[in-house]
């Protein structure tokens, strides 16, 4: 493992914000963003119209940049860094058009889903498409441990999603229920794209292990704050409608804190609009969340996560994208959006 840095300690170096880490990634992600419309590309019209939908769409493009900036802490950039940073995009962009197929989402940053546009049938199927073209894309590296792994994560991508939909209208899901579907929905592709980095950089076992454990504690930072926002923002900074999670039947932390510290009537109140998805029962719910802490304590763990993922990075290096990844700890439970 990388030695940290005795002449320039990360406590002596402000940590950049987002758009100082979007900054220092931009010429790599220009790079995977023209690779993406590239590869997307397919003499199917739809695929194309559907696909452009939705990487066009925007979005922080956290994952690839995860990548990207983990291989650069190690020493390391190149095509195969942005090659395999696009694989990491397409999975993610897959499981978007599934989840919310899945979920019946109707807004997605701000904008109609692909499913709102153009049905159940065309968005599962062109995340069918996306999944394959990502395996085209990895399998042209030709390189079995980074095939293995993507193969592995996205598999347990997929057991998150049926995971979690056995706990849909459950409101006996507890909080290691819910971290559970956490890890495989979304902390295991934050990992694989911080391991990823260390893989391409040539690093050692110990260092690949360290990025590994960086991005699977901020993948379980990210989505908690995620799940704060649905009860705690509004819906233009939001980009998606509040409460969507209430109405789809998702226990997420602040509702199982507030489950688990009310009292029995409201207990009873809040089992009953989880079972039902009873968005009218959102005053009742923010009420309950509200007088049980529930988004404190929801925050607290995020910190907590976050905080690990920094820990993580401790004995690698400190130089400008090792700062950005702890920043990246940062921002994930401070952002509004």
């Amino acid at each position: 493992m990388s030695v940290p840095d005795p002449a320039s300690p990360q406590s002596a170096r402000a940590l950049p914000d987002l758009p100082a880490i979007q900054a220092l990634a931009r010429e790599d992600m220009a790079a995977v963003d023209a690779l993406i419309r590239r590869r997307l590309a397919s003499d199917v019209v739809l695929i194309n119209q559907v696909g452009e939908y939705i990487v066009g769409a925007g979005g922080k493009r956290l994952r690839p940049m995860l990548l990207l900036l983990a291989a650069r802490a190690l020493g390391h950039r190149g095509p195969d860094a942005h090659q395999l940073a696009a694989v990491v995009e397409f999975i993610h962009t897959a499981t978007l058009l599934h989840d919310d197929v899945v979920d019946e989402s109707d807004l997605r940053r701000g904008r109609r889903t692909a499913n709102a546009v153009w049905g159940n049938a065309a968005s599962v199927l062109v995340g069918d498409f996306l999944y394959s073209r990502s395996f085209q894309l990895m399998v042209e590296l030709d390189r079995m441990p980074v095939m293995q792994l993507l193969a592995d994560t996205t598999n347990q991508i997929a057991e998150g999603e049926v995971l979690q939909l056995l706990h849909v209208r459950n409101p006996d899901t507890d909080e290691a229920a819910y971290l559970r579907v956490i890890e495989r929905k979304t902390a295991v592709l934050f990992a694989a794209a911080t391991r990823l980095g260390a893989m391409l950089a040539g690093a050692d076992a110990a260092t690949c292990d360290a990025m590994h454990a960086y991005g699977m504690q901020l993948g379980y930072a990210f989505q908690i704050a995620d799940d704060v926002l649905d009860y705690a923002s509004d819906a233009d900074t939001l980009g998606k409608n509040l409460g969507d999670d209430l109405a789809e039947g998702k226990a997420t932390l602040p509702l199982i804190h507030a489950i688990a510290h009310s009292d029995a009537a409201t207990q009873a109140v809040l089992r009953n609009a989880i079972e039902h998805g009873d968005v009218d029962a959102m005053p009742a719910v923010m009420a309950a969340i509200h007088a049980t802490g529930g988004l404190e304590y929801s925050r607290k763990r995020a910190m907590e996560f976050a905080d690990a993922a920094e820990a993580a990075l401790d004995g690698i290096a400190g130089n400008a994208a090792t700062d950005a990844l702890r920043g990246l700890a940062k921002y994930s439970v401070s952002r509004d959006h």
